[in-house]
């Protein structure tokens, strides 16, 4: 059903594009078609300050991206995958230009080669990272800035007035939740790009080590918060999660090198006493003397690369048995939160690229017809009322908005839980939308989601249900019938065309579910 959608998108722009010949708006949609192809933007956005750069880097396992607060965080810059490192400045007017391609101590480079950054559009960075053929990420620089022109680049790219967003979904991230990261969602699925029915942005809870003050158990405080904040009124109908993640911590434990495994190996040695002493706090762990023939120097770089948090973890993680660079990068990382990031990444955007690229050309389509009608524009019109109505994952994603919005219209608490989680509400492949481990067997998925279409449509086929109800209710059960058709019916037919009198048996035992 995803190819036919993008094709039917794909014959849609095109036939808008020929309307269109005379005017520039024929290269805007072409480019949306050219969308199509591409890997799904994702933009990362969030304060000042909050760890954007270095959750990049992060989720890359490389530092390509700056982190310190030199003019290159100043400006939106995009990461895509090349065979070959390369960097391009894209100025406001003129040609794009390349830039050099320096790294030092395993770090890229930025430079705008003095070009002020007011007269930068964006950087453009091509590198032979293997998550970017899947994926294009956008940095961008940080909200409620002291100065006003670097905040308006983020806004303008994200939030434009006159035109859909560049970005298919937006990584957020917060230190703590204020009023202005509220605001700042709010924008982003209030501009025309996201008007189309969905929530394509996840929440993450930053530098979250230091939510526990750095200590060893931050991170259970850290869900804990987090936990809270996913439930919030004001931030659930606006992100589809928040993840508690040490980026700090990701970003250094993917680019682990020998001599740090060496260095948290010899803390690790340390008699308890001498150990905690250290630990107690960044200062102790950097001052010229200590237990462990490690001089200051290196132990600063430690805290700069790992942080206080990091450097505890990683000694713990030694002294319970890790023995070697790869096993504690990847345990690091596995308690950095970065790994939960990651899966719900894939889980909500990912599955679902095709339908968010797809979603984003019909809203430009049809804020073009809107802002500059013509002649002859009757049938393009047609056309894409025609692909809306018949593109079952975008009414999945109108659903999944209102759940976490206005609520769904279902007597039963319960049975708006199951439904959310049907159109997708923890993602979209077949085991998440059950509620199935992801190690079930076909069998059981096909025995589970059979068993799941009997119940909705017999909830829908209810003379006790509402129109209402029922109309959420076929959402569902065409998401159950997509589910047996992924997997393989054991007997093709047998669920897909249950007999009515089945489900108008089983509906006098949901009668309740208007």
């Amino acid at each position: 059903m995803t190819g036919r959608l993008v094709a039917e998108v794909r014959a849609l722009l095109a036939a808008a594009a020929e309307l269109y010949e005379d005017d520039d708006a024929a290269e805007t949609l072409r480019a949306y078609e050219r969308r199509l192809d591409e890997p799904l933007r994702v933009a990362v956005a969030g304060m000042v300050k909050a760890g954007k750069s270095t959750l990049l880097n992060a989720i890359l396992g490389e530092e390509i991206a700056p982190t310190d607060a030199g003019e290159c965080t100043t400006v939106v810059t995009w990461y895509r995958y090349g065979a070959t490192p390369r960097v391009t400045l894209v100025p406001v007017d003129g040609a794009p230009r390349p830039l050099p391609v320096r790294r030092e101590d395993g770090r890229l480079l930025l430079s705008l080669d003095g070009t002020s950054p007011e007269r930068v559009r964006r950087i453009e960075v091509e590198w032979p990272v293997p998550s970017l053929r899947r994926l294009t990420l956008v940095d961008t620089p940080g909200i409620a800035s002291l100065s006003g022109d670097v905040s308006a680049r983020t806004t303008d790219f994200l939030t434009p007035e006159d035109a859909p967003a560049q970005a298919d979904a937006v990584v957020y991230l917060m230190r703590h939740m204020h009023a202005s990261d509220i605001n700042f969602l709010q924008s982003f699925r209030d501009t025309e790009a996201s008007r189309s029915g969905t929530v394509n942005a996840i929440a993450v809870l930053s530098r979250a080590d230091e939510v526990g003050a750095g200590r060893i158990d931050a991170m259970i405080s850290a869900g804990v918060v987090a936990a809270r904040y996913r439930e919030d009124p004001t931030l659930r109908p606006l992100a589809l999660g928040v993840v508690p993640v040490a980026g700090l911590v990701a970003q250094s434990a993917r680019t682990l090198r020998q001599e740090e495994f060496t260095a948290l190996s010899a803390f690790a040695e340390l008699d308890r006493a001498a150990r905690e002493r250290m630990l107690i706090s960044a200062d102790r762990f950097a001052a010229p003397t200590a237990p462990v023939d490690i001089p200051p120097e290196r132990r600063r770089a430690l805290l700069q690369r790992f942080g206080i948090f990091g450097i505890r973890l990683g000694v713990a993680l030694v002294r319970g048995g890790t023995t070697d660079p790869t096993g504690l990068a990847h345990a690091m990382v596995r308690r950095s939160g970065l790994d939960a990031l990651l899966a719900l990444l894939d889980a909500q955007f990912q599955t679902r690229a095709d339908h968010l690229k797809a979603r984003s050309a019909l809203v430009a389509v049809e804020q073009l017809l809107r802002e500059r009608p013509r002649p002859g524009a009757e049938d393009v019109k047609a056309s894409l009322e025609r692909v809306r109505a018949g593109a079952h994952e975008l009414r999945e994603l109108g659903l999944l908005a209102q759940a976490r919005s206005a609520g769904l219209p279902l007597r039963d608490s319960a049975a708006a839980a199951e439904a959310e989680v049907l159109v997708g509400g923890r993602g979209a492949a077949p085991r998440a939308r059950l509620g199935l481990p992801a190690d079930a067997t076909d069998e059981e998925v096909r025995a589970e989601a059979a068993e799941r279409l009997r119940h909705w449509r017999a909830r829908a086929e209810s003379p006790l249900t509402d129109r209402a109800a029922a109309e959420v209710c076929r959402v569902v059960v065409r998401s159950c019938e997509g589910v047996l058709a992924e997997v393989g019916a054991a007997d093709p037919g047998s669920a897909l065309a249950e007999p009515a009198a089945d489900a108008r048996r089983e509906a006098h035992e949901v009668g309740q579910g208007g």
